[in-house]
């Protein structure tokens, strides 16, 4: 893959290298390499963040040499620094970010899209006032880099600092609250002599708004026979809300400065605009919108970010300053009509209190973390605001309805949206069968003992008697004081069958013992056993697994999805197989179904090595799989946890060191991946998202991806709707107990309590 240096060598091979103006090329060889790498580290350019109560931190400057003051606040983003960066909600900040790694994949192009705009970034420049963070990658690996995040810097005169312990920082901040700092670069002006700048005391909405209103009109694709006219407030309004209202609701924008008198202007719905700052600054838009609630109070308005404090303010409630802010793009929002729960990107440091809520306004969303208001929403008259940003860009896009609902309030004023809330009959379980692991081989299955046994611990928090099969005495499951009940017997059906005669169980996990209990389970499915002794599977269902399991149903529920798999077949038969990789075309993969760790794949270049690797296969399972093969491709994979009341998020994600082509368990994993881009990394997320909705997983499980490393392309492989190897990899490498919370919610509980 080509990669973009800070040297602006495009030579694909890695090279150590500072910013442009202190180059070193350390290749070569033995003294040579070590003398350039000396010369690298000593031409350094030292920089520090001087915190306004007299904490210094160290770094070294890798954008603007320039030094700068600001306010410093913290994102928790793991991608999406472009889009970020040009957020004109940042204006005036000193942004830490928390994520440890920054620059993978470089900065895109600076090409605009059929609106006028910049197509990958949020405005024309650059709004904060300098960068944070721990370790800059030098250099960027992505097809789409067109520079790197120090050169991208350096053209747009932005100050930025590596080497910080911004973990460090960050706790610094969330126990002291936002607080004023300068950025002082060695052979700038130093700190003491750098006066401090203060956003709260100035009016960023009037820096950032634009000076004179524009009109966005939709593809003709999009119109329709009546159009809806949004007049939309800039108060530091991003693109991607220009883009989503336009081209992908097809109304007709027209976007005003932050202070213009719209109250006689003719349009069907107002629209408030995130931006930066105390929204007690704009108090002539917060008089615009009330003149419009009281003049017409048959209008729809609907804001987001600072729009949201801005309606408050007219609405006649109060705002405040928050200790820290919510910066980052998997906040957790609480929706009061359904107690539904939303992870929603964020940018701001004010929110509205709520106490002060006037009649007839009312909450509408809560921060799930920290109890804040995330949005209001009227009793009587069609109006609501939101904290966080349901456009995205960067973050989720799991709350972009709301701008369908703000439409639908438009074009159907006399429809009223019925919202219930989730409710089902709590179910006690008294006795439950997990199915174990089975045996251990040398180097494998050793990931399902930890799921059994995290199982194992829900059942005893939630006083549901413990029943586990599982023959391998070497086991963490197995051990005295964990399962009330061992049975020491093979995971078959023969055996399982004859435990559940004797303990007649109310209910039965078997995504917890890996393929093995998963193989188990579908038979006892298909004889009538769990019918017949009405033993409840608990969390997904057998029906669910079956349609994972078997290829063509899987394809033909993500065709349904909207999404691909790659080109395959399903065979029974060594001359099935071989018809089926000539209609394919080599090479291709030969895999076998229904087996444990890709047990009997390989990848076939002819007729006789499909041969060869068939014959294995059907040793291991009755049907063989044959995919064209995505050899090259970047393999990725998604965690998610989905509960009964749909809601679904997704723990983790991972990317294979090696390309597809190198079996996962041969290769090395990286929690979280670190070549995806904002738009590749959601679009993966909402995609795994609408696969595991679609298919009724109730627990944990993973999806795995196929991404072509020089386009948007990509593949589903493979959806795991059972605990896998990778699932105990990603619970430690994030804290988050994936089996401990599956078993929770197998037994009834949801994500939100």
């Amino acid at each position: 893959m080509t990669k973009v240096g800070d040297t602006m060598d495009f030579a694909p091979e890695p090279r150590v290298v500072a910013n442009d103006s202190h180059l070193a090329d350390p290749r070569g060889a033995g003294k040579e390499c070590a003398e350039s790498l000396t010369k690298w580290f000593e031409s350094r350019i030292p920089a520090s963040l001087e915190l306004a109560d007299g904490s210094v931190f160290q770094g070294f400057s890798f954008g603007h040499p320039e030094s700068t003051s600001g306010e410093v606040v913290f994102n928790t983003g793991m991608v999406g620094y472009p889009e970020s960066l040009t957020d004109p909600s940042y204006a005036g900040q000193i942004l830490v970010v928390t994520y440890p790694m920054v620059g993978n994949y470089g900065v895109p192009a600076e090409e605009r899209d059929l609106l006028g705009m910049l197509a990958e970034f949020e405005s024309d420049k650059i709004h904060l006032k300098a960068i944070v963070i721990s370790d800059y990658s030098f250099c960027a690996s992505h097809y789409s880099a067109n520079s790197t995040l120090g050169q991208w810097l350096m053209r747009h005169k932005v100050p930025a600092i590596y080497g910080v312990d911004t973990r460090a920082l960050t706790k610094h901040i969330r126990n002291l609250g936002a607080v004023l700092g300068k950025l002082a670069i060695s052979g700038s002006v130093p700190a003491l002599s750098l006066p401090q700048y203060n956003p709260n005391e100035v009016n960023l909405v009037a820096e950032v708004s634009r000076r004179e209103t524009q009109v966005y009109l939709p593809p003709s694709s999009k119109e329709s026979k009546k159009q809806c006219h949004i007049l939309a407030v800039d108060c530091g309004m991003k693109n991607n809300i220009v883009r989503y209202l336009v081209n992908v609701l097809g109304v007709k924008l027209t976007v005003v400065p932050w202070d213009y008198d719209f109250t006689a202007d003719q349009f069907d719905g107002l629209f408030l605009s995130n931006g930066p700052g105390d929204p007690t600054k704009v108090m002539a838009t917060v008089e615009h919108v009330r003149t419009v609630m009281q003049q017409r109070p048959s209008t729809p308005i609907f804001g987001i970010c600072l729009g949201n404090q801005i309606l408050g303010l007219a609405a006649g409630a109060t705002t405040y300053k928050m200790k820290f802010g919510n910066r980052g793009m998997n906040q957790p929002v609480i929706d009061m009509r359904t107690t539904r729960c939303y992870i929603t990107p964020q940018n701001h440091g004010f929110a509205i209190d709520s106490t002060s809520l006037p009649a007839n306004w009312m909450p509408f969303m809560v921060n799930a973390n920290d109890g804040s208001n995330e949005g209001i929403i009227h009793a009587l008259r069609p109006w609501f605001s939101v904290q966080f940003h349901p456009e995205a860009c960067g973050g989720p896009t799991d709350t972009s309805f709301l701008f369908d609902h703000f439409i639908r309030n438009v074009s159907e004023p006399m429809s009223a949206t019925v919202t219930t809330i989730p409710y089902s009959i709590p179910v006690i379980y008294r006795k439950v069968l997990v199915l174990g692991s089975g045996g251990l081989t040398i180097g494998q299955a050793g990931e399902f003992d930890y799921s059994g046994s995290q199982c194992i611990k829900a059942l005893r928090e939630e006083g549901v008697q413990s029943i586990v099969i599982n023959p391998n005495i070497a086991t963490v499951q197995t051990s005295w004081g964990m399962a009330d009940k061992v049975y020491f017997l093979p995971v078959t059906p023969e055996f399982v069958t004859e435990v559940i005669k004797r303990e007649r169980p109310d209910g039965i996990f078997c995504t917890f013992g890996g393929q093995t209990g998963l193989n188990c389970g579908v038979q006892l499915e298909e004889q009538g056993i769990f019918e017949k002794y009405n033993v409840k599977v608990l969390g997904t269902q057998i029906s669910a697994i079956m349609m994972t399991e078997d290829r063509e149903l899987f394809s033909q529920a993500v065709a349904e999805c909207g999404y691909m798999v790659a080109e395959s077949a399903c065979c029974t038969t060594i001359p099935e197989a071989v018809d089926a990789a000539n209609k394919i075309g080599y090479p291709v993969l030969v895999r076998a179904a229904f087996a444990l760790g890709g047990l009997g794949s390989g990848f076939a270049a002819n007729e006789t090595e499909v041969r060869q690797l068939c014959q294995q296969a059907f040793v291991n399972s009755p049907q063989v799989i044959v995919d064209k093969s995505l050899k090259g491709w970047k393999e990725l994979e998604y965690e998610v946890v989905r509960d009964a009341n749909n809601n679904c998020i997704t723990v983790c994600n991972m990317e294979n060191f090696d390309p597809m082509g190198i079996h996962t368990g041969d290769s090395i994993v990286i929690a979280p991946s670190q070549t995806l881009t904002n738009a590749e990394y959601f679009r993966l997320r909402e995609c795994a998202l609408k696969v595991v909705r679609h298919l009724g997983v109730v627990g944990e499980c993973n999806i795995q991806y196929a991404v072509d490393p020089f386009s948007q392309e990509f593949r589903i492989i493979e959806v795991n709707a059972r605990l896998s190897r990778s699932s105990a990899l990603a619970s430690k490498a994030t804290g988050y107990p994936l089996a401990y919370v599956a078993a929770k919610l197998g037994l009834g509980s949801d994500l939100v309590t």
